[in-house]
């Protein structure tokens, strides 16, 4: 594998950006809830990055580990694992680190040394730390309801406008997560190969499902889609 161009000298936190820039949660005992992050590679280098928490038994991180393509995204999901018993005034000391670094054209995923993003290795790491807010039900859908009430306020048009942005953002991450299954399909394929047992799994069909409900639901998406 080729060596990884070193970063030009005014990308510090400037490798990708990270929206939201911090995660929200609505808390509810015994419930599971997710919060998404994207990331987008600002640069014209392929871009790993790697998720990391200082509670990783609350959390379910999908992907914590991957590459973006030169100016591409990537979309996180975290998902807070369902809770016996709330934390201290809501409040929650968990924190996020995504780190990332420049590595060498068409890298996949499974080739990524071990040491990729470990600052011992000389490597150039950057930093993005997240905190953790958890908001109560009736906050989120407060939120929820003011935003409709703007909505309502701006007149027919204004609505009509409104749902088709959210259409379309939700198509685009029907498409965003479908690519990564696809993805993740490929590396699997891969992976068996490699290892000369090309035989069909448990795994590679619950990911062949998962492919087909994304599918499925992007095709709804699009053709409930108002025309503009």
């Amino acid at each position: 594998m080729t060596a990884a161009p070193p970063p030009p000298s005014n990308t510090i936190n400037q490798l990708i950006s990270v929206l939201p820039d911090e995660l929200n949660f609505p808390f509810e005992l015994e419930k599971q809830s997710f919060c998404d992050l994207k990331i987008v590679n600002n640069t014209e280098h392929y871009v790993a990055f790697k998720v990391k928490t200082t509670s990783p038994k609350k959390y379910f991180v999908r992907p914590n580990t991957g590459v973006v393509l030169p100016g591409d995204s990537c979309v996180i999901r975290v998902t807070l694992q369902a809770q016996r018993e709330y934390p201290p005034d809501m409040q929650c000391k968990d924190k996020f680190l995504l780190q990332s670094t420049i590595v060498a054209p068409n890298t996949d995923v499974d080739d990524l040394p071990q040491d990729t993003f470990n600052k011992e290795s000389g490597r150039a790491l950057e930093e993005c730390k997240l905190r953790v807010v958890y908001v109560s039900p009736a906050t989120a859908q407060g939120n929820l309801d003011d935003e409709s009430t703007r909505s309502s306020m701006r007149g027919p048009d204004g609505n009509s406008n409104q749902a088709l942005q959210r259409l379309k953002e939700e198509r685009d991450v029907a498409v965003r997560q479908t690519q990564q299954l696809q993805q993740e399909l490929d590396l699997i394929r891969r992976r068996r190969y490699r290892k000369g047992d090309p035989g069909f799994s448990f795994t590679f069909a619950i990911f062949v499902g998962l492919i087909g409900i994304m599918v499925g639901l992007l095709f709804n998406l699009l053709s409930s889609s108002p025309t503009t």
